[in-house]
């Protein structure tokens, strides 16, 4: 135990420490173990990076929807991907705060949609922490190969449905007449 920080600072930046923390990892990589002191394969799966060179981000438009019948609030992107590889389909990704690591501290009211297609770089835009509503027609993504242009909407579930979504035997009502 170190006495004072100083003693602890000067303890962990000297050569012998940083030395033996080298030792010991090589000795722990050659036993066959990761850092969280697992056997290869037993812990998440490994995926395998691409060297792709990114050459920028795609350009993008937003637009906020309202369905006339639900009254959902929603967003509509459609992101430009001229250069896109071809057979490469882009890709949708929710994200939340406490998974991201640009802004720190997290900051729970938010979540980040995620888009990536390759040779582009992933964009991400900061959405409201609501509800996604994933029926059918709400949430869907579309890609045109001919024009090059994706498409994604997003809405919103309601307070309503979001207060009563996991209360069984109360379904979401449907549109008043």
């Amino acid at each position: 135990m170190s006495t004072n920080d100083g003693s602890y600072l000067a303890h962990t930046q000297g050569r012998k420490h940083q030395t033996n923390l080298a030792r010991r990892a090589a000795r722990e990589q050659k036993e066959g173990r990761d850092r969280d002191g697992l056997l290869p394969g037993m812990g998440q799966a490994v995926q395998v990076r691409k060297n792709v060179v990114k050459i920028g981000r795609p350009g993008y438009k937003i637009t906020k929807t309202r369905d006339p019948l639900t009254r959902q609030h929603g967003l509509l992107f459609q992101l430009l991907y001229p250069e896109i590889t071809p057979g490469v389909v882009p890709r949708v990704r929710f994200m939340s705060a406490f998974e991201q690591k640009v802004e720190d501290p997290p900051d729970k009211s938010f979540q980040y949609l995620l888009v990536a297609a390759e040779p582009y770089e992933t964009c991400g835009f900061k959405l409201q922490a609501r509800e996604v509503d994933r029926r059918e027609g709400r949430f869907w993504s579309w890609f045109d190969e001919d024009s090059k242009e994706f498409w994604v909407q997003v809405l919103f579930k309601t307070e309503r449905e979001e207060r009563y979504s996991g209360v069984p035997g109360l379904a979401p009502s449907g549109p008043r007449r």
